[in-house]
Order: structure tokens, then C-alpha cells, then sequence
């Protein structure tokens, strides 16, 4: 890539105003400059569109350069990078496997020094570029083997390291062993260089597998952004004691919401099912995650419809529930509402029920949309239902 070609402020003009450009009709043109090909321009084009509400700070910073989409489909959102950062204190983090820089940039926010590890010798160029336009001035920036570079340097407080998963792995849930760098093979070696590890797991990854490989855990935080499980953090220190504690944080532009709750307790619980009631609410995808599905009852006062609808449900509104509340309207067993449903449009949710959502929809001719709620699932008879209802205001 030509830097100095991309940075030039007729190229930059034309990234900015081709947002809205079909990327494959520009790679057949002949590229407007002589020196950044029509590849390159949709790259930057392509990528920029793509961060576009993940990353606003880079989004609407002129001047930023970007890589292939896929370095930034794997990066932190700027809402999740700016939770980690509250998770260290002043001093100085490594950070094994820096990435696209974002995490980076907002540790740098309160750490006193962050070293960035980046083994890609095509990205870490773009993102000291970027950082350093975005005002970091305390990100030491190192290319290369973050094994290698860890041994020579001292005075570390914090490792923060993001493994990747290894392509031999596949689709399947997968474990720390399964990553590169291999976190369980080099975890003594850590902690001879920090006290404190921060680990960055994918939400895929196999939570009581991961406390069982790793030890010395004395936090999980389970993330998610707007009802979408983004990532699981673990906190590791040399010295913890027995009790883990368990954080599932709800993040939205709007507020931060953070649910903490003792790891191991859940199985401790026991629990009866209802029947449904006034008011039903599914849980937001950080709770699910983290399996609480008995916990949610005692805690926010609701009743579970099933062992494995993991819907809940209560006869007064209970508006602190981290997670969709919505107002009963009807409840009908499915083999009656197969034969006599009158609605057309509804949002149709399935959990825990032998048909998926686009068979259903099929079948009963209804298409996606509206304020009604259809969800299809088991109540405590083991009664096939479908809970008709809407958004509480």
C-alpha cells in the first residue's frame, strides 16, 4: 500500500464520498488516480463503510487508514474497548495481540504506557498511523513475535492477550488450547512478567471449560452490546481467592448495566415452573451466556416457564429485568393456533420448539414486522404454546 498516495486529500475526498459506491462496479473501473489502483480504493472504501457505527471515532477521523475487512470484522467495538479499560488501573499493559488497535487506544485512556504487539508486518504500520492521528501518545508500538518482544521488556502490571483461534479448529466450540498464542502452555510464564492477565475470548468459547484450563480467575465478564453477546473476558491475578465473580454486562449507546452474581451458584438453585402469567421476559444475550437461567428467578422476583424455555414470567411489571419485557396478550396452544391464527405480520421468536421461525412463518402465512410478539415454546405442562403479546412501554 502507498501511504503517502491513499493520504493524499483528493484520494481521502474520494474514500468519503464513495461510501455509498457498489464496490464491485469500482474495481472494473479504471481507477481516477495514477497512483492508488481501484482495488485499493475499494479496500479502504469497503472498510471504512463497515466501521462505520462499530467505530465512530475512526469512522469521522479524516486521514485514517484502513485494512482488508476481515482485520476489522475481529477488532473491538469502541463500546466494548472503552468497558475494558475500566477493568486496569494506571501503569503499564502489553497487549500480545493488538489487532486494529482499538482495545489499544482506550487503555491508553488510563493506563500510564500500553505497548501494542502486532505480528501482521502490513497492519501495525496502519495502526500506529492511526492511533498516533487519533491523539495516543503513550502506545509504544512493537511489530513482530509478541512472544519474543514480552522478553524484553520489564515493569509490565497487566498482559492483555486476545488468542486467536487456530483455522484447524473449524466452527466448533473451541477451547483456550485451541488458540494461538496458547494461553494454558504460557500462563506461568505471564505471571513471572504480571500480576494481572486479562484474556478476550470469543462468545463461542466454552465457559466452564475455560475456568477449569485456566485457574486463578477471579473475574468473568460476559459482554454484550444491545442484546448481542460480543465477547467473555477473564480476569486472572497470582493471588485469588476461591470465589469467582460472575459480571454480565448489558452495554447500548445509553446506559451500561452490569449484573454480578457468584460463578458456581447457579447449580446450587432449585426452582418450580408456572404458569404464564401477566408479563413475560426473555432474558439479554450476556445472561444466557452465562447459563444464570435458575438464578434469574430469586434475583429480579420472576417465575420460569420451563426448564429449558429459559422464558420467565410475572404477574406485576418488573421494569429492572435485564432483558425484553413484553405484556401478555394471549396464550394459546400451538395446535390450536395452527388452525385458527388471524395474524399477518408479527415478530415471530422460538425457544425451546420443534419448528424454526421461517417454517413457521411459512406455515402460517405471517410475515416479519409490527408491534406483536409471537413466541413459540414449552411451557411447565410440556404443552407445544404461543405466547401473543407486545412491548411494554
Amino acid at each position: 500500500m502507498d501511504v503517502e498516495a491513499i493520504l493524499k486529500d483528493e484520494v481521502q475526498q474520494f474514500i468519503v464520498e464513495s461510501i455509498h459506491t457498489d464496490i464491485n462496479k469500482l474495481i472494473l473501473k479504471k481507477s481516477p488516480f495514477t497512483t492508488v489502483s481501484s482495488k485499493q480504493l475499494a479496500q479502504q472504501i469497503q472498510s471504512r463503510k463497515a466501521i462505520q457505527k462499530k467505530l465512530p471515532s475512526w469512522f469521522n477521523t479524516s486521514g485514517i487508514l484502513y485494512p482488508p475487512k476481515l482485520n476489522l470484522e475481529q477488532s473491538s467495538s469502541e463500546a466494548t474497548a472503552k468497558y475494558k479499560s475500566k477493568l486496569i488501573d494506571k501503569g503499564t499493559l502489553i497487549d500480545l495481540s493488538g489487532g486494529f488497535g482499538v482495545d489499544d487506544f482506550y487503555f491508553a485512556k488510563t493506563a500510564s504506557k500500553v505497548h501494542y504487539c502486532e505480528i501482521n508486518a502490513d497492519l501495525a504500520p496502519l495502526v500506529r498511523h492511526n492511533l498516533t492521528l487519533l491523539g495516543a501518545s503513550n502506545i509504544i508500538f512493537h511489530q513482530g513475535n509478541s512472544t519474543s518482544i514480552l522478553e524484553n521488556i520489564d515493569g509490565i502490571d497487566v498482559i492483555y492477550v486476545d488468542p486467536s483461534r487456530r483455522s484447524d479448529v473449524g466452527n466448533r466450540v473451541f477451547l483456550f488450547e485451541d488458540c494461538e498464542p496458547n494461553l494454558v502452555s504460557n500462563l506461568d510464564y505471564y505471571f513471572k512478567k504480571a500480576d494481572k492477565i486479562i484474556v478476550k475470548a470469543a462468545p463461542m468459547l466454552d465457559i466452564e471449560s475455560a475456568v477449569k484450563e485456566l485457574g486463578n480467575i477471579s473475574e468473568i465478564h460476559i459482554v454484550s452490546l444491545y442484546n448481542e453477546c460480543k465477547e467473555i473476558l477473564f480476569v486472572l491475578e497470582k493471588e485469588v481467592s476461591k470465589t469467582i465473580e460472575l459480571k454480565c454486562v448489558l452495554l447500548s449507546d445509553e446506559r451500561e448495566n452490569i449484573f454480578s452474581f457468584e460463578y458456581g451458584k447457579e447449580k446450587e438453585l432449585n426452582i418450580s415452573y408456572t404458569d404464564i402469567d401477566k408479563y413475560l421476559y426473555e432474558p439479554d444475550a450476556a445472561i444466557l451466556k452465562a447459563g444464570l437461567f435458575k438464578s434469574m428467578v430469586p434475583r429480579f422476583g420472576v417465575s420460569k416457564i420451563h426448564q429449558h424455555s429459559h422464558l420467565y414470567t410475572s404477574d406485576i411489571l418488573l421494569s429492572d429485568f435485564p432483558g425484553r419485557c413484553l405484556k401478555v396478550l394471549s396464550v394459546d396452544k400451538f395446535k390450536h393456533f395452527n388452525k385458527t391464527n388471524i395474524h399477518k405480520k408479527a415478530n415471530i421468536v422460538v425457544r425451546n420448539f420443534p419448528h424454526k421461525p421461517d417454517e413457521l412463518k411459512k406455515k402460517l402465512k405471517i410475515n416479519d414486522g409490527g408491534d406483536l410478539f409471537l413466541y413459540f415454546t414449552t411451557d411447565k405442562y410440556n404443552d407445544l404454546v404461543v405466547i401473543s403479546c407486545e412491548k411494554t412501554s
